[in-house]
């Protein structure tokens, strides 16, 4: 796959330069936070419902530069959004949902901006996840973050890499040594905790233990991984020359904070309940209303006890946990194809069966069927607003780009008009894991 683009040395001087004139400190003691997007090739909307899910990296994602602040003060700026959040690492935090509940918004921080209740959570999020869990912190960071440009609300999973950043500067600041592990948890706690979104651990997985080049396979029950590597981009004797491949990552121009839409929790909800329903009635209804916990002969047996939409949902659930084993197999022998059409109807039941996607999202999911070289393609996060992800041949990328950039306008003029011509459409390549440079 060649040498990794991201992030650059210009880049990573620009943000340097910018915390070093913030605090005052020599650009060599400025740390960077390196916290990769991720997709979800294979395993949609079955991480929360303990299923096997599949995800890598690309070389796109957020930086935060920061250095220690000597004191308890953390001090932000981003160069996305306005305004500056200040707030001490010796403040108790707590879930928003509570301060909701107690009429107390505002009162958290009397620095508090209109502007930080819209980016500034995810810094205090992370701060509650390392204090909820006996974390003692006493030293803060003057921080500037970034994303890479035009891939804010996106669905490539921007809030789970902010949440990772945050913790990550917050562990190297105070000396505290995490594992993937940890800090997987300590991101779900930012979300579901902190934000009360229901999601599950897909998102901080990939981005904690993906390796370049490699398919992370996650089991959201166990919570354990492992790295399927394709085989030699060299001639093998069984599967032949291994084709090479791109991301494409195509825009909507649709943008909303999943936390802001129902849809995603309601349909989580929707899936337990299913779970609840066929665990009663085939004798294990101790067990945690949750798909994993329905056997697949359990499935077969009762699923004629399921209303419409809870059919639709189980069954989504259930043939794509069937779609990652197969899809597991397909990366590791090089069959490319295969694997592009299992990413192709993984899509599809997100659609018929999930029933999520707006209509912008499934017309351009459509237009990237019919692109030059297109493996397969589905969905990118949710699926309510952002983009979708497609594989492609290497050879075709720029020509499925150009197919992508022309067809879209003519369906979807407005939004497409919204959009930057130049990140519209991008072709990245896989990434790595979050680390502290």
């Amino acid at each position: 796959m060649g040498e990794m683009s991201w992030p650059t040395e210009a880049e990573l001087d620009g943000i340097k330069k910018i915390v070093s004139e913030m605090s005052g400190r020599g650009m060599e003691e400025i740390r960077v936070v390196v916290s990769p997007y991720r997709i979800c090739p294979l395993g949609a909307h079955i991480d929360h419902q303990g299923g096997t899910v599949s995800a890598m990296t690309i070389n796109r994602g957020i930086l935060l530069g920061f250095v220690p602040s000597g004191d308890t003060q953390v001090v932000l700026h981003s160069g996305q959004f306005e305004g500056e959040v200040r707030f001490r690492v010796s403040e108790t935090q707590r879930p928003i949902q509570t301060i909701k509940r107690n009429g107390e918004i505002g009162k958290n921080n009397s620095t508090q901006s209109p502007e930080e209740s819209n980016w500034g959570c995810y810094a205090r999020g992370a701060l509650y996840a390392l204090q909820s869990r006996g974390n003692h912190l006493v030293q803060g960071i003057i921080g500037y973050i970034c994303g890479s440009e035009g891939l804010d609300s996106s669905g490539l999973s921007s809030s789970a890499a902010v949440g990772i950043a945050y913790l990550l500067a917050l562990e190297s600041a105070n000396n505290l040594s995490q594992s993937p592990t940890k800090n997987i948890e300590y991101d779900r706690a930012i979300e579901n905790e902190y934000l009360g979104l229901r999601n599950g651990i897909l998102d901080q997985s990939a981005i904690l233990l993906s390796r370049c080049g490699c398919l992370t396979c996650m089991n959201c029950k166990t919570k354990e991984h492992k790295l399927i590597r394709p085989p030699s981009w060299q001639k093998d004797q069984k599967t032949g020359p291994q084709k090479a491949f791109k991301i494409l990552l195509a825009f909507s121009g649709l943008k909303q904070a999943l936390t802001t839409n129902p849809g995603y929790n309601r349909r989580v909800a929707e899936c337990q309940e299913a779970a609840r329903i066929l665990l009663h009635a085939s004798g294990s209804g101790e067990l945690d209303p949750l798909l994993c916990n329905v056997e697949p002969e359990a499935y077969q047996a009762y699923k004629f006890k399921l209303e419409p939409d809870l059919a639709k949902r189980a069954e989504h659930y259930f043939s794509e946990n069937m779609r990652v084993i197969n899809g597991l197999e397909a990366w590791a022998t090089g069959e490319l194809e295969e694997f592009g059409r299992l990413i192709s109807a993984s899509g599809l039941s997100s659609i018929e069966n999930y029933e999520c996607g707006s209509e912008p999202l499934i017309q351009l999911y459509k237009i990237l069927l019919r692109a030059p070289g297109v493996f397969g393609a589905r969905f990118s996060g949710a699926g309510f607003r952002g983009c979708c992800v497609a594989f492609v041949d290497a050879d075709h990328a720029s020509e499925a780009a150009r197919f992508v950039r022309e067809e879209y306008p003519k369906i979807q003029p407005k939004l497409a008009s919204q959009l930057n011509k130049d990140t519209a459409v991008l072709i990245c390549e896989a990434g790595d894991c979050a680390c502290v440079i």
